[in-house]
Protein backbone atom coordinates (compact mmCIF):
# COMPACT_ATOMS: atom_id res chain seq x y z
CA UNK A 1 0.00 0.00 0.00
CA UNK A 2 1.22 3.57 -0.86
CA UNK A 3 0.01 6.80 0.13
CA UNK A 4 1.15 10.24 -0.02
CA UNK A 5 1.18 10.40 3.57
CA UNK A 6 4.44 8.26 4.26
CA UNK A 7 6.03 10.67 1.38
CA UNK A 8 8.03 12.91 3.88
CA UNK A 9 8.81 15.11 1.06
CA UNK A 10 5.16 16.20 -0.29
CA UNK A 11 4.75 19.89 -0.35
CA UNK A 12 1.38 20.39 -2.20
CA UNK A 13 -0.77 22.59 -0.64
CA UNK A 14 -4.95 22.85 -0.49
CA UNK A 15 -7.15 19.42 0.27
CA UNK A 16 -4.54 16.96 -0.73
CA UNK A 17 -1.80 18.92 1.84
CA UNK A 18 -4.85 18.37 4.78
CA UNK A 19 -4.90 14.57 3.96
CA UNK A 20 -1.13 14.37 3.84
CA UNK A 21 -1.16 15.55 7.64
CA UNK A 22 -4.49 13.88 8.99
CA UNK A 23 -2.81 10.84 7.50
CA UNK A 24 0.77 11.32 8.68
CA UNK A 25 -0.47 10.85 12.01
CA UNK A 26 -3.65 9.04 11.84
CA UNK A 27 -4.85 6.09 14.13
CA UNK A 28 -2.74 3.02 13.68
CA UNK A 29 -3.33 0.12 10.94
CA UNK A 30 -2.57 -3.75 12.21
CA UNK A 31 0.65 -3.56 10.75
CA UNK A 32 1.82 -0.26 12.80
CA UNK A 33 0.28 -1.93 15.64
CA UNK A 34 2.25 -4.82 14.90
CA UNK A 35 5.19 -2.13 14.47
CA UNK A 36 4.66 -0.74 17.72
CA UNK A 37 4.74 -3.87 19.85
CA UNK A 38 7.99 -4.66 17.93
CA UNK A 39 9.41 -1.46 19.82
CA UNK A 40 8.39 -2.52 23.18
CA UNK A 41 10.45 -4.75 22.62
CA UNK A 42 13.37 -3.74 21.72
CA UNK A 43 13.47 -0.19 23.14
CA UNK A 44 15.02 -1.69 26.43
CA UNK A 45 17.61 -3.34 24.85
CA UNK A 46 19.27 0.15 23.07
CA UNK A 47 21.38 2.36 24.58
CA UNK A 48 18.85 5.02 24.14
CA UNK A 49 15.89 3.53 25.97
CA UNK A 50 16.09 6.13 28.66
CA UNK A 51 15.26 8.59 26.18
CA UNK A 52 12.37 6.51 24.55
CA UNK A 53 8.87 6.36 25.65
CA UNK A 54 6.23 4.50 23.31
CA UNK A 55 2.95 7.12 23.70
CA UNK A 56 -0.56 5.72 21.86
CA UNK A 57 0.70 6.39 18.05
CA UNK A 58 4.03 7.54 18.90
CA UNK A 59 7.92 6.73 19.70
CA UNK A 60 8.39 9.49 21.95
CA UNK A 61 12.26 10.62 21.60
CA UNK A 62 13.59 13.11 24.46
CA UNK A 63 16.69 14.84 22.83
CA UNK A 64 19.37 17.41 24.21
CA UNK A 65 17.70 20.18 22.08
CA UNK A 66 13.84 19.32 22.09
CA UNK A 67 11.55 16.26 22.11
CA UNK A 68 10.05 14.37 19.27
CA UNK A 69 6.96 12.57 18.47
CA UNK A 70 7.95 9.67 15.62
CA UNK A 71 4.58 8.52 14.21
CA UNK A 72 4.36 4.61 14.68
CA UNK A 73 2.33 4.42 11.00
CA UNK A 74 4.51 6.97 8.88
CA UNK A 75 7.25 7.44 10.82
CA UNK A 76 6.80 11.37 10.65
CA UNK A 77 8.11 13.29 13.09
CA UNK A 78 6.57 16.17 15.05
CA UNK A 79 8.33 18.48 17.62
CA UNK A 80 7.33 19.71 21.05
CA UNK A 81 6.42 22.41 22.40
CA UNK A 82 4.25 23.20 19.19
CA UNK A 83 4.16 20.17 17.26
CA UNK A 84 5.78 21.63 14.21
CA UNK A 85 6.90 18.61 12.19
CA UNK A 86 10.64 17.68 11.36
CA UNK A 87 11.76 17.23 7.84
CA UNK A 88 13.95 13.81 7.62
CA UNK A 89 14.26 11.82 4.57
CA UNK A 90 16.46 8.86 4.54
CA UNK A 91 19.77 8.51 2.57
CA UNK A 92 19.02 7.96 -0.76
CA UNK A 93 22.64 6.54 -1.13
CA UNK A 94 24.30 3.05 -0.45
CA UNK A 95 25.83 2.90 3.25
CA UNK A 96 29.49 1.36 3.06
CA UNK A 97 28.19 -1.52 5.11
CA UNK A 98 24.48 -3.44 6.18
CA UNK A 99 23.53 -3.98 9.58
CA UNK A 100 21.62 -7.08 9.72
CA UNK A 101 18.53 -5.93 11.64
CA UNK A 102 15.92 -9.74 13.05
CA UNK A 103 12.68 -8.31 10.55
CA UNK A 104 11.69 -7.09 7.85
CA UNK A 105 9.95 -3.83 8.29
CA UNK A 106 11.53 -1.12 6.92
CA UNK A 107 9.31 1.77 8.26
CA UNK A 108 10.63 -0.22 11.30
CA UNK A 109 14.03 0.67 10.39
CA UNK A 110 13.39 4.35 9.02
CA UNK A 111 11.85 4.93 12.66
CA UNK A 112 14.61 3.69 14.94
CA UNK A 113 17.53 5.39 12.49
CA UNK A 114 15.16 8.58 13.54
CA UNK A 115 15.07 7.45 17.33
CA UNK A 116 18.79 6.98 17.38
CA UNK A 117 19.54 10.33 15.44
CA UNK A 118 17.42 12.68 17.61
CA UNK A 119 18.38 11.28 21.16
CA UNK A 120 21.74 12.72 20.22
CA UNK A 121 20.29 15.85 18.74
CA UNK A 122 22.96 18.01 20.18
CA UNK A 123 24.99 16.20 17.62
CA UNK A 124 23.52 16.39 14.25
CA UNK A 125 25.39 18.75 11.49
CA UNK A 126 23.13 18.84 8.93
CA UNK A 127 22.35 22.57 8.46
CA UNK A 128 18.76 21.51 7.27
CA UNK A 129 17.88 19.55 9.98
CA UNK A 130 19.15 21.72 12.54
CA UNK A 131 17.26 25.11 11.10
CA UNK A 132 14.43 23.05 11.42
CA UNK A 133 15.50 22.02 15.40
CA UNK A 134 15.88 25.51 16.31
CA UNK A 135 13.19 27.22 15.02
CA UNK A 136 10.65 26.26 17.50
CA UNK A 137 12.82 25.61 20.63
CA UNK A 138 11.51 26.80 23.56
CA UNK A 139 13.51 28.71 25.63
Amino acid sequence: MTSIAADPDWTEQGPARAYWERAGFAELSESAEARRDALARILPRLKIADRCTLDGRFLVVRGDLRTYRIHLGSANILMEPDNSYLCIVPSRGKAGGKVFLPFEDDRLTVILSKALLLAADAEITDPSILRQIGSGRAG
